[in-house]
């Protein structure tokens, strides 16, 4: 049996919904971006319960109606006597039977089913409304197009908006998740393998375990996989973001290669793509989720001193390497983009490192804020300051690649300006390497 790694917290959460759905009807939505595991986590929460899983594949009504069916039946025991061709009219029957029923009902990839039957979510809408008081239904809608998934719930103006009891969005695994993956596959592995993986994967489990299970566990063999002419790190990239932007693309992954490159700020986006991109960040931000705004600690809500980042790992990769050496793919010449990866590598996973650490810091040590500083010149930039407002204690940290470049001296001298924001408080200075890792 394939071992199945961390997510307590989320299973602990489905589990007390389940034991709330026993009394009363729930709608659990479950995000996430594609690869991160959701369906895996639900196989497993719902191995063990009175359960169905329906697949939203984008087939014909009836065809998945039928499909459905017969599931229903195998697996919770519903018989419908009959032809039913509506997904409305089957959900219909599922919550009718939920009134003397107790059991989980996983809808996955939900997002697929306003395609296969665009009235259905207006429809369901009616009958969850008619139908949940009285019902021990366990709902649980799972899609991995998080900007339809988002609007399908979130937007007023959508029928299903308000109608979920519970949120839960999956989020990638932790360093120290990570760090006993590669160790159960790799006993032998150096802070760089780590560093590789967590750069390739940013803890996402579907590129960890195609690493793992393709024996690519060093980094050398973890870069030559990823640049395989099969390699889907090579593809994946652009189809996870075309199905969310759709076919106009082309502005957005100009930003995003830029973000990638270092141009960080709106002003170096715009002067490099010749127009105003301030409504493609904000879209990239709040109806994508693949960059973040990113201020020095303690700025001001309206301070302009921004600097853009791609949030996801593989994307950051994807941007900086894949799609800007996209002709070397289209040429075959496989071996001269590992060589250009190799050549940036250490200079490239110097930013890599610092998320790593900010990522360890914030699950291991009582921290109520973390984050980096640099002032209104872009000088004296410090590379991660933890908080604990509680206790009045601030950790200033400087990250390098080698313990023996790191200064606690040159780091004291450019934290000054930045120690006005801390009266009162302990700080401690600590520099922190691959050995640390």
């Amino acid at each position: 049996m394939k071992q199945f790694y961390d997510r307590t917290t989320e299973l602990a959460a489905l589990s007390q919904i389940d034991e709330q759905s026993k009394e009363y009807a729930c709608f659990t939505l479950l995000t996430g971006r594609r690869r991160i595991g959701k369906t895996e986590l639900l196989r497993h929460f719902i191995q063990d319960k009175k359960s169905a899983y329906l697949f939203a594949m984008r087939d014909s009504e009836s065809d998945l109606c039928s499909q459905w069916q017969k599931t229903l039946e195998k697996s919770i025991g519903l018989k419908i006597f009959g032809t039913v061709t509506s997904i409305a009219d089957l959900f219909e029957q599922i919550m009718i039977f939920s009134q003397g029923n107790h059991f989980v009902l996983v809808m996955d990839e939900f997002q697929d089913l306003q395609f296969i039957a665009p009235s259905f979510f207006s429809k369901m809408q009616n009958i969850w409304d008619s139908y949940k008081s009285g019902s021990k239904i366990n709902l649980i809608a799972c899609g991995s197009i998080f900007s339809m998934m988002t609007r399908i719930f979130q937007d007023s103006k959508e029928p299903l908006f308000g109608r979920c009891t519970h949120h839960i969005h999956l989020k990638p695994f932790t360093p120290s998740v990570v760090k006993k993956i590669l160790a159960d596959f790799n006993p032998t592995y150096k802070s760089e393998d780590l560093l590789c993986l967590y750069m390739l994967s940013g803890g996402v489990a579907k590129y960890i375990f195609l690493l793992m299970h393709g024996k690519a566990t060093t980094k050398d063999t973890m870069i030559s996989y990823a640049t395989n002419m099969t390699s889907p790190f090579l593809i994946d990239g652009k189809d996870i973001l075309i199905s969310e932007i759709g076919k106009e693309y082309g502005i957005y992954f100009s930003i995003l290669k830029l973000i990638s490159q270092g141009k960080t700020t709106q002003s170096e986006i715009d002067s490099i793509i010749l127009k105003n991109t301030g409504a493609y960040l904000k879209n990239l931000e709040t109806v994508l989720g693949v960059i973040r705004p990113v201020k020095p600690l303690f700025s001001k809500p309206e301070s302009r001193n921004i600097r853009w980042q791609i949030i996801d790992n593989y994307l950051k990769f994807y941007f900086r390497f894949i799609y800007s050496n996209q002709y070397l793919i289209e040429l075959g010449q496989y071996d001269l983009l590992q060589e250009k990866i190799h050549e940036e590598y250490e200079v490239y996973t110097g930013k890599t490192l610092e998320q790593y650490f900010m990522e360890k810091i914030a699950e291991e040590e009582a921290v109520t804020q973390i984050g980096s500083w640099w002032n209104k010149k872009s000088q004296n930039e410090i590379d991660i300051i933890a908080l604990n407002e509680e206790k009045k204690a601030a950790t200033i940290i400087e990250v390098k690649r080698q313990a023996r470049k790191i200064s606690l001296e040159k780091l004291r001298e450019k934290s000054v300006e930045f120690e006005k924001n801390l009266p009162g408080y302990q700080i401690t200075y600590k520099g922190l390497s691959l050995d640390d890792m």
